[in-house]
């Protein structure tokens, strides 16, 4: 399989499909990483360990993409499920580099 998979539109057969979905996985654990560079990033610049939850922003940033998947026409709520998931998950990453630096 390569990354140079066919839009959606264009497939014709299953693996098409498959080969599309498994480019689009790797697309998106490239992205998480990059999304979990910033929490690193986060962690090293917030002074303070109480910075390192924000449910305000928690909240702002789910609902976006509650926002967004609505637009798109894909599930919304179950979008926002997943991204509670990943802002938490993201939240516990940053503490645990929040203390690494400060050792």
């Amino acid at each position: 399989m390569n990354d140079q998979a066919k839009a959606p539109s264009d497939c014709q057969t299953m693996i098409d499909v498959r080969a599309g979905v498994d480019a689009t996985d790797r697309a998106l654990v490239d992205l998480l990483e990059t999304r979990f560079g910033y929490m690193r990033a986060a962690a090293r610049i917030k002074t303070e360990q109480s910075a390192v939850r924000d449910e305000d922003r928690k909240a702002a940033v789910i609902d976006a993409v509650r926002q967004r998947a609505a637009k798109a026409g894909i599930p919304a709520d179950a979008l926002a499920e997943i991204w509670d998931s990943l802002v938490e998950t993201s939240i516990a990453y940053e503490m645990t580099e929040w203390k690494r630096l400060r050792r």
